[in-house]
């Protein structure tokens, strides 16, 4: 189906690349947790942004969000606080530093914020897909098993072609992100960001 892929129908949909994810005084930089597969991602897309961009593309970041609750406390999920217990006050809030995407990568066209794992889940991601006539995601971010392949199989339930970036997305652990990329490989193409931008070009 990549054979047949319409640039101009194509948007490049990027997971969680943001500050508060990959920026040293982002909440996960001071909290040290990160890898260097995660924070080489965004010269990795860059490249496929503008490739898509010189053929009239589109250009999607789905930004992780944490909604300030009562006294400026993230509504967090049990679940999310139990792994992420340095997450709190202003962290992944709207318009805050952390939330918005990282430099290398702006400007978005659209920005979408998402509250859990997947960019679909009630979010406008589907609405605007639909406005533009959009019905090819190629996708990339962090993490490979959490919201980039809740996000490539929710296009898939919604039968847009997905077009998973192997080294545009990453995992904590370089097994996990390998072993996630062989499930989704029955629901998505595969291909390197160098691939990506050789297609359209």
């Amino acid at each position: 189906m990549t054979e047949t892929l319409n640039p101009s129908r194509t948007a490049l949909l990027t997971i969680d690349l943001q500050n508060d994810f990959l920026h040293p005084e982002g909440a996960y930089g001071r909290a040290g947790q990160t890898a260097e597969s995660i924070t080489a991602l965004p010269a990795r897309v860059r490249p496929v942004v503008d490739a898509l961009r010189a053929r009239e593309g589109t250009f999607v970041s789905a930004q992780f969000t944490l909604v300030p609750g009562p006294g400026g406390e993230p509504l967090i999920a049990p679940h999310l606080k139990k792994l992420r217990p340095f997450l709190g006050k202003g962290d992944f809030a709207p318009g805050a530093f952390g939330h918005s995407l990282v430099d290398a990568l702006v400007p978005a066209d659209y920005v979408v914020e998402k509250v859990a794992y997947s960019a679909f889940y009630q979010t406008r991601l589907e609405y605007i897909l639909r406005a533009l006539g959009i019905d090819t995601l190629i996708i990339g971010g962090i993490v490979t098993n959490g919201g980039v392949a809740s996000t490539v199989r929710d296009a898939h339930l919604r039968n847009i072609h997905t077009i998973l970036l192997s080294d545009g997305c990453a995992a904590f652990r370089q097994e996990v992100h390998e072993a996630t990329l062989v499930s989704l490989g029955s629901v998505t193409d595969v291909m390197t960001c160098a691939q990506a931008v050789e297609m359209l070009s």
